[in-house]
């Protein structure tokens, strides 16, 4: 199915690209920017994007590796407030 009809890319080439990539590098994050260029093209219109997305997502390989999962619950961890100061404003 042809997800792409600026650039003519098809299901089969997306998921073709993500498991290149993962296989290249097991601790990569994919994005479609990275697809894209893997396929030596470039977004045009932006309309296939919710579909592009969708097909990404159904590939068994495009998840977040596991050295780069929870990295922000832990950098946030026991903070409530944003790390701003508590008094980042004036009182009324």
């Amino acid at each position: 199915m042809i997800v792409c009809h600026c650039n003519t890319i098809s299901d089969h080439e997306i998921r073709a690209a993500v498991d290149w990539m993962r296989a290249a590098d097991p601790a990569t994050l994919i994005t479609p920017g990275k697809v894209y260029r893997a396929l030596g093209k470039r977004p045009d219109c932006g309309g296939c994007l919710p579909l592009f997305l969708d097909t990404m997502r159904g590939c068994d390989s495009l998840g977040v590796p596991m050295q780069l999962r929870g990295l922000r619950r832990a950098a946030t961890q026991g903070k409530n407030h944003e790390g701003r100061h508590e008094s980042h404003r004036i009182s009324q």
